[in-house]
């Protein structure tokens, strides 16, 4: 009881927000989920991940963390080789690393981190558990 169930998040263009996500949740131990025409989805445990494509009329604001709605997304790593294994596989990609000059420890010195953008700009988090 309590435990989350599921995140859906409406992307702006799913086949793109799929191949990044389902690489990067495959990664970490996800499996897919559903798919349907306009929605994939990962699961790990009882916990799963939605990507909805986002309807055209809806594509006028873009997305930004700052304003009211998710902030971010934050999963597990295996460990700390995996994080700079993953920051590895995210620079190739040429996806921006957030906070690159605090990088891994943007979190504070106790919290090892990779954070970065995906293609709609929402902020992922993949931490290396403590210890």
């Amino acid at each position: 009881m309590g435990s989350l169930h599921h995140v859906e998040m409406n992307v702006s263009d799913l086949a793109r927000s799929a191949a990044l996500w389902g690489w990067l949740l495959s990664e970490l131990g996800w499996a897919p989920y559903q798919e349907w025409d306009r929605g994939r989805s990962w699961k790990l445990g009882g916990t799963y991940l939605v990507f909805v494509q986002t309807a055209a009329r809806h594509l006028t604001a873009p997305y930004h963390r700052g304003r009211v709605g998710l902030n971010h997304v934050a999963l597990f790593a295996a460990s700390r080789a995996q994080v700079d294994e993953l920051t590895a596989a995210v620079r190739a990609r040429g996806l921006p690393i957030l906070y690159e000059d605090r990088h891994p420890f943007a979190g504070g010195p106790n919290h090892y981190a990779l954070f970065f953008e995906d293609p709609d700009r929402i902020k992922v988090e993949i931490v290396a558990p403590e210890g």
